[in-house]
């Protein structure tokens, strides 16, 4: 049976029935309660009902000490004001050993959570089954002995069983002493018991329940943290199989990759088809940026600060994996080792997806590298098949932490107005070329036609070139027109001084466009001062330059111009992860909010703070002295 598709049916759950034993809720006794493990759970309610879940919080057991739990739960309820449309109703059941039945028949839940003492259903060796299988042998349910009230197999298994299959209701039966168990459940971790007949009934007859997109992403977050987990010297070692893998299978990724370039040749735009095509040269450049990857220190539980908060309390903030992560790049396939690389070395989890002309590049890479990746590779990076899975995707914002589109403006744009999960990208790679009246013009010519010339199609490239007028009267505008048409540049006029001077050229289509081919716009302006305001008002913070020998000039420039990269004397297409020392990039954010510029290993990281004390209490702060002393 599939176990994803019953820890997805329970993760799907809105209208839920928590049925708590009094046994459970009580000590050993049965004369006391036991308020660490009712005030666990009130929280954890409170917290579902917050997200939006509808509860039928449910004590079983004698009237008596129903009345008492549920008195006990409905008391520390009050106390809480969880945010959202979720609803909480506490109700007492008389028989402890039956599930509540009633109460799902009269709400129309979909998952009732029974908690006990006992862990789930135990096979033959004593360990808890995942996911009740009626075909499976020797399966009762574990129990504490000491408990008069813990329940019979049978008894339990055939009560269970029946509701999910009358009711259409998934069962969850698990332990009160798992740490967080409610939360954990309802985040689709392996705890407990299921008991689903529709998964059972799915997995027979088709793989919807192993495929389906919020099944990847869960998938890929267990198999985020089984990489955590992992020494740093497990996972350099993954980064050096890959690596290793791309050179021993270039032949292969090659020939895929001819047979994607072939079908495209004729129906993308040359732009597109430079970006699709895969060389040896480019896999050998991968290999060695994956390598550099791997040779960087550990990003993973970095200590940023360490504060003592008090005597014998210390804090310390450390780096931590984001989660998971899906990215959506277009006809790019060399893009997808690379973020690869990157996840591996942070500890994310990675959902990708390829644009259709890189379809066969992609499966190949994709299969390579999670070969090499050894256990944890095929759950870790999932490839997304389909068009529609993104929009499914997309949706899923309790299951995935960042959405990174690598694209066109259209994608990116897209994406950012149809999710809630935070995205981190750039929509435009406008970027300009300032040429200041003091430029050393040899170089300025050569910086000039490097930044268009070295990769047209590239977010990095220069779209538009600023000259001072001051070069109308030196000859420096006759010089750079010749330098871009003798490099294959199609020159777009804008303004009256060019559209003057080069009556042939064609006007720029806009003041803001992006060629991403031999093509650029050029405009005279009269000082740094009106580049650096038309930068501000048609650049796309990308990546923007100035050639000056003034260097009182330069820094002003580097000051003052508001994008992520910011160059003096020096081409716009080093703006890039590999050219940086990052290794790689999974992408370059325009943002201004976490990561900015070309993302590597360090932009894929957020932190966690981490408190060690010796039993330190607040006790509404007269408990402690805080010293709030800054440690080395």
């Amino acid at each position: 049976m599939s176990s994803e598709a019953s820890r997805l049916n329970v993760m799907a759950a809105k209208n839920i029935v928590i049925q708590v034993t009094t046994s459970a809720a009580m000590s050993k006794a049965g004369n006391q309660l036991n308020l660490a493990a009712i005030g666990s759970i009130a929280d954890q309610v409170s917290m579902l009902a917050g997200k939006g879940h509808n509860i039928q919080l449910v004590a079983s057991g004698t009237s008596t000490s129903g009345a008492k739990v549920s008195g006990a739960f409905n008391a520390l309820l009050s106390l809480k004001e969880p945010e959202g449309s979720g609803l909480i109703h506490v109700s007492t059941h008389p028989d402890e050993s039956s599930l509540a039945s009633s109460t799902i028949q009269s709400t129309g839940s979909t998952l009732l959570i029974y908690l006990s003492h006992a862990q789930g259903i135990v096979d033959s060796k004593g360990k808890v089954v995942s996911t009740y299988d009626p075909s499976t042998a020797l399966l009762s349910p574990s129990a504490d002995t000491s408990n008069p009230m813990s329940l019979s197999s049978s008894s339990f298994v055939s009560s269970a069983w029946e509701l999910a299959s009358g009711h259409g209701c998934v069962v969850v039966m698990a332990s009160t002493s798992e740490t967080d168990v409610l939360s954990r459940i309802m985040a689709g971790h392996q705890i407990g018991t299921v008991f689903d007949p529709a998964a059972l009934t799915t997995a027979a007859g088709s793989a919807v329940g192993s495929s389906s997109s919020r099944d990847m992403a869960v998938r890929a977050r267990a198999a985020s943290r089984a990489l955590q987990a992992l020494p740093t010297e497990e996972r350099v070692a993954i980064l050096n199989r890959v690596a290793a893998a791309l050179i021993q299978h270039q032949e292969e990724i090659l020939t895929e990759n001819a047979k994607d370039v072939q079908e495209a040749e004729g129906k993308v735009a040359d732009s597109l088809l430079q970006r699709l095509v895969l060389k040896p040269s480019k896999i050998s450049l991968l290999a060695e940026g994956i390598r550099a990857i791997a040779l960087q220190e550990e990003p993973i539980g970095k200590l940023l600060t360490k504060t003592e908060v008090a005597e014998g309390l210390i804090l310390d903030k450390v780096t931590a994996p984001i989660g998971v992560l899906l990215i959506i790049f277009e006809a790019r396939p060399d893009a997808l080792p690379q973020i690869a690389s990157l996840a591996i070395r942070s500890g994310n989890g990675l959902l990708l997806k390829g644009g259709k002309e890189a379809a066969r590049s992609n499966a190949v890479l994709h299969r390579v590298i999670t070969q090499a990746v050894g256990p944890v590779g095929p759950d870790l990076i999932s490839l997304v098949q389909t068009r529609e899975e993104i929009s499914d995707l997309l949706g899923l914002d309790d299951v995935i932490d960042l959405v990174i589109p690598r694209g066109s403006n259209a994608l990116v744009t897209h994406i950012q107005r149809n999710t809630k999960i935070p995205v981190l990208g750039h929509a435009d790679g406008v970027c300009h070329l300032y040429i200041d009246e003091a430029a050393d013009l040899s170089m300025a010519l050569k910086v000039m036609v490097d930044s268009k010339v070295d990769y047209p199609a590239a977010c990095n490239a220069v779209e538009k070139v600023l000259l001072h007028a001051s070069w109308l009267n030196k000859g420096g505008f006759d010089s750079v027109c010749s330098a871009l048409r003798d490099a294959g540049v199609l020159i777009h006029a804008e303004g009256e001084a060019v559209t003057r001077l080069l009556s042939d050229a064609p006007p720029a289509p806009s003041g803001r466009h992006e060629y991403s081919a031999l093509a650029c716009t050029l405009r005279v302006v009269g000082s740094m001062q009106e580049a650096i305001d038309h930068i501000h008002a048609y650049g796309s913070s990308h990546t923007d330059a100035i050639i000056t020998e003034d260097f009182s000039q330069a820094e002003s420039f580097l000051k003052a111009v508001d994008s992520a990269c910011v160059f003096h004397n020096a081409s716009t297409r080093f703006a890039d992860g590999f050219r940086f020392g990052l290794g790689a990039e999974v992408g370059i954010s325009t943002s201004r909010i976490h990561a900015r510029g070309p993302v590597g290993v360090e932009g894929l990281l957020t932190s966690k703070w981490i408190m060690r004390g010796s039993g330190q209490i607040v006790a509404k702060d007269n408990g402690v002295s805080y010293t709030h002393k800054r440690m080395s």
